[in-house]
Order: structure tokens, then sequence, then C-alpha cells
């Protein structure tokens, strides 16, 4: 008898033991999620720009859907083309992987030099790295505006005796939520990977 009750007693433990992790990962699998890396931060806003069309493009149009918005310029000579390169790919790559959640995704490209980037100029040029990327423009001070507001801050160098001009921006990816939240970021230096992973980790 005295025999049966230690062993009794010694299984307790491991008993035990098996019990607490099974409430582990159930708790795990059931908690909460993961706040997003952006979330609260001071990004995005409503804006009003200029479609390929010529039409006018509202914020609100994309409500209920999730924006993945690029800002640069189409003569960028390296950094743009290929930050857009990588995201036409990792679009590509989730419309193939799970085309329900990719359709949820607006891909939008706001240009920093709307002087010579006209609304025809930015759909021919977006539609060489993905046909869904929404190519956006507008006067001087609605772009000022809204770059402001995604916390994008652009230059224009001096022009040379051509005419050509050069614009120092910041370059990254932001992935905003349906009601325009910021949710997560990539940088140029992630690449499709980078981009690929933020989309498949946060689009629902």
């Amino acid at each position: 008898m005295a025999a049966r009750a230690m062993n009794e007693t010694a299984r307790f433990p491991l008993a035990a033991l098996i019990a607490m992790l099974i409430v582990l990962l159930i708790g795990g699998c059931t908690g909460q999620a993961e706040d997003p890396p952006l979330k609260g931060a001071a990004m995005g806003g409503p804006f009003e720009l200029t479609g390929p069309d010529g039409r006018r493009v509202n914020s609100e149009q994309f409500n209920g859907r999730y924006r993945l918005v690029y800002f640069g310029f189409t003569f960028c000579p390296d950094v743009c083309p290929t930050d857009l390169q990588a995201t036409g790919a990792a679009l590509r790559r989730f419309e193939e992987s799970d085309p329900a959640r990719a359709e949820r995704v607006q891909p939008i490209f706001i240009t920093v030099d709307p002087g010579r980037d006209t609304p025809e100029v930015m759909g021919r040029y977006a539609a060489n790295f993905h046909p869904r990327i929404l190519g956006l423009t507008g006067t001087e001070e609605e772009i000022g505006n809204v770059a402001r507001r995604h916390g994008i801050f652009f230059t224009r160098g001096q022009p040379d005796a051509q005419g050509n001009y050069n614009v120092d921006h910041a370059a990254y990816t932001v992935l905003y939520g349906l009601e325009g939240e910021p949710i997560a970021m990539a940088t140029s230096e992630q690449g499709m990977n980078g981009i690929y992973d933020m989309l498949d980790r946060w689009v629902r």
C-alpha cells in the first residue's frame, strides 16, 4: 500500500506538468493577436489625388481594403524601380499563394514629382511592375500634404543645364489596414521577401 502511494505521488508531478503544457498551448493558440508594429503611429489619413485616367481618387474608396503604399517618382534612376519591382513580385507571389487575401490589397504608387509625373505617365509606369498598382499624382500642394501625412519627406534637387533634376525621398513600403490605419512597413533592404512576409502576416 505504501509503495502504491509512493508511486502515485511520484507520477503526479509529471501529470501536472503535462496538464500545464496543454493549457499553455491552448492559451497560446487562442490568445490575443500580436499588435502590428505601426499600431498607433501618426501616419496616413484621408487624401484626394488624380488617377491615371484623370479622375479624382478619394482614399475613402479603399475603405474595407488593405492599402500597400509607396512614394517615389518615374524619373527615379534606381531605388524606385527596384522597390516597385519588389512590390510587383511580392503581389504576384501572394496572389498565387492566397488569391482571396491578395484581392483585398490595393497597391498604390504616389509620386513626389507631380511636375513631370502626369496621370498618363503614372499609369504607364506603374503598370510596368504590376497591373493592379494604382499610380496617383496631384498638384504640388496636394502631393506635399499627402506625403507629409504619410511620413514621407522629399527634397527636389537643382536642375542641370538640360532641366533634369533628382528628388531625394524616403523610400519604404507601408501596409495600411481596412480603415486606413498603419500596420507595418518594409524597407528597400528587405526587398520582395520583406513585402511578401508583411502581406502574408498581416492581411486577414
